[in-house]
């Protein structure tokens, strides 16, 4: 009895000495990885009610209402234009399973995923956020990390830094000369048919 009161006494000193890893929630903030799934938060001027996202949620959690709003031309003889003004963007917080495909499909960014975690409402219909506090949390959203080094350059800026065709650059010469601008591409004129044929062969036997 003794031996396993000291070998708890033990244990028990040994744990008392070691750093906690309880956080006081909610007097602490707990570290939340910079990848954690929070809330959806909503960038409204990205967003073109392309309804992509609310046609991929499995759980149809997501509500958009909008409509088309006609733009008139700025130049003279052009064709007005017509564009989609958001009214509503609601998520239901109490269907969606935060498997993020609304963000992954989302193609101007208007979605994005915010660490904020403390919107617990009493009542269950209260979880139905529309695109005013959706915005509100766009303050919460972190920074994208920065890009590696060792990175292959986007496709994106590589087409955009690409030259114009026809004026590239090409080898100064065999002699080991430096790049220079390409050279004008020069048309020959298309000779006439008849000098382009060969003079006709005299008949045999005249000599003149």
């Amino acid at each position: 009895m003794v031996p396993g009161l000291v070998k708890g006494l033990v244990t028990t000193a040994r744990t008392a000495l070691r750093r906690t890893h309880t956080a006081e929630y909610p007097d602490v903030a707990p570290e939340l990885p910079p990848r954690s799934r929070g809330v959806i938060a909503l960038l409204e001027e990205n967003c073109t009610s392309c309804m992509l996202c609310a046609r991929e949620c499995p759980d149809w959690c997501i509500y958009i209402d909008s409509h088309k709003e006609t733009i008139p031309a700025t130049t003279e003889g052009g064709r007005d234009r017509q564009r989609n003004v958001l009214d509503r963007f609601a998520i239901d917080f109490s269907l969606c399973m935060y498997c993020g495909i609304c963000i992954e499909v989302c193609p101007f960014d208007a979605l994005h995923w915010s660490p904020q975690f403390e919107y617990a409402e009493v009542s269950i219909l209260d979880l139905l956020h529309e695109k005013g506090r959706l915005g509100d949390w766009m303050a919460t959203v972190p920074p994208p990390p920065a890009l590696d080094e060792k990175a292959a350059e986007p496709a994106e800026i590589a087409a955009a830094n690409k030259p114009a065709r026809g004026t590239g650059l090409v080898a100064g010469g065999s002699g080991g000369g430096g790049a220079g601008p390409r050279a004008p591409r020069t048309v020959r004129p298309r000779m006439a048919k008849a000098a382009e044929a060969p003079p006709a062969e005299s008949p045999p036997g005249d000599d003149g």
